[in-house]
């Protein structure tokens, strides 16, 4: 056989090796996991606590903030709409994703407006995420002389970073005003939770020091994807005090240090005396989440987690999560499936003292592959407006027992099993 007659098969087998290697670029990790559980040092109530989450996790705690909870897309584009129409000197928004539509087309026209005020508008979407945003909305942006970026869109530059995406929600309006939580600019966010068609999920109104924070996230990647700075007042004005909430923004990616989201809600969890409650539309904890909620209820914390029920985007996720149920059901975690729609809240509150708001997930996904934005919140009000959404969404969902747990078919266990060889990538 002729060198003429192997070329097919040499180009092919070129390209299977590159796509081979690429892939495990973007799935392997080159940094070393958490391995161990964070010692039991202090509690929510103890000066260490804030300190470790100040000065060993990230941005200093601020006070004088006020952080207002927005349940479900009605209560929640409101105010951001009302936000990007009273802009007057810069919007910047980032998210996972943006989806033309409804919603989209009205985003689209305050954003254009603002841009056609003289308003400075900065976005930031991720191409996966967003990839049913059609080319010519963003052609509208652009010709309005709006400044957007798609982050880590398909190209030879970024192949090796194809696996990183950013999954923060971010709006901040002249610096004074944000938004974030878990809602993405999409028909199914819209609505009041009240079919299967529209989903259950929550964003966080925030004034005060802290939106300083907020926008110096959005400008990590803004760097990323522009190569610009932002800086100056119409950016990073003077904030005064403007409620009694102490808090700070918590942004984490890959190439920031990939573990540094998990080790807060590790060193949270680790802290709780009471009680913690978890809101995850995606939870899939590892050996080590499980082994620090486990250890909690074993000291007579009470642990209740609320997740999706069958009405899920992500039934991956699902059976890759209700595969790790029975060691937390046995030491006493208390699970509930959410009946009516998509459960796609992301909060965690512990002790009635202390909450966590905004995009990550318990997932591998969020703690080590994407980039993520988390507003931490100490504040007994926050936590109880968060208490009383939380007990109403218990009241629509399902407890999952033990007993029925373990009596799952074989089918239903073989599904989670073939599921477990993607986990890592959930």
């Amino acid at each position: 056989m002729d060198v003429w007659t192997l070329l097919p098969v040499i180009a092919v087998t070129a390209v299977v090796t590159v796509v081979l290697c690429l892939l495990a670029i973007n799935f392997a990790s080159a940094e070393r996991r958490l391995q161990h559980r964070p010692r039991r040092l202090y509690t929510l109530q103890d000066g260490d606590f804030r300190r470790a989450m100040g000065v060993l996790l990230g941005p200093a705690i601020v006070p004088g903030n006020l952080i207002q909870p927005l349940a479900n897309g009605d209560a929640i584009f409101p105010p951001m709409l009302r936000a990007i129409e009273a802009a007057r000197v810069s919007v910047c928004f980032e998210t996972f994703i943006y989806w033309s539509g409804e919603i989209g087309d009205r985003f689209a026209d305050a954003l254009v407006n603002a841009a056609a005020r003289g308003v400075a508008v900065h976005l930031v979407f991720d191409w996966i995420g967003s990839r049913e945003l059609q080319s010519a909305l963003l052609a509208r942006f652009r010709q309005a002389g709006i400044v957007v970026h798609l982050y880590h869109r398909l190209s030879w530059l970024h192949l090796g970073r194809l696996n990183n995406r950013t999954h923060r929600k971010l709006l901040i309006v002249d610096g004074r005003l944000g938004f974030t939580g878990g809602v993405g600019i999409g028909t199914q966010w819209t609505g009041n939770a009240q079919d299967a068609g529209h989903w259950r999920d929550m964003h966080y109104a925030v004034t005060g020091p802290v939106v300083a924070q907020m926008q110096a996230v959005f400008l990590d990647n803004w760097i990323k994807v522009s190569g610009n700075v932002l800086h100056g007042p119409a950016y990073f004005p003077p904030l005064e005090a403007c409620g009694d909430m102490d808090a700070q923004m918590f942004g984490s990616s890959p190439s920031g240090g990939a573990e540094s989201m998990q080790l807060m809600f590790l060193l949270a969890i680790t802290a709780a005396r009471r009680s913690i409650d978890i809101a995850s539309p995606y939870f899939v904890p590892d050996r080590l989440t499980i082994d620090t909620l486990v250890a909690a209820a074993q000291r007579g914390v009470l642990v209740r987690v609320l997740v999706p029920g069958r009405r899920t985007d992500n039934r991956f996720a699902r059976r890759a999560s209700q595969r790790h149920w029975g060691r937390m059901l046995r030491a006493g975690i208390a699970l509930f499936e959410f009946v009516p729609t998509m459960m796609h809240s992301k909060f965690m509150v512990i002790d009635g003292e202390w909450s966590t708001v905004g995009s990550a997930n318990f997932d591998n996904r969020s703690f080590r592959l994407n980039d993520e934005a988390n507003l931490n919140v100490f504040s007994a009000r926050l936590a109880g407006e968060h208490a009383v959404l939380f007990e109403a969404d218990l009241a629509r969902s399902r407890r999952v027992s033990y007993v029925a747990w373990k009596n799952r078919s074989l089918w239903r266990r073989l599904r989670e099993s073939v599921v477990s060889v993607v986990e890592s990538q959930l």
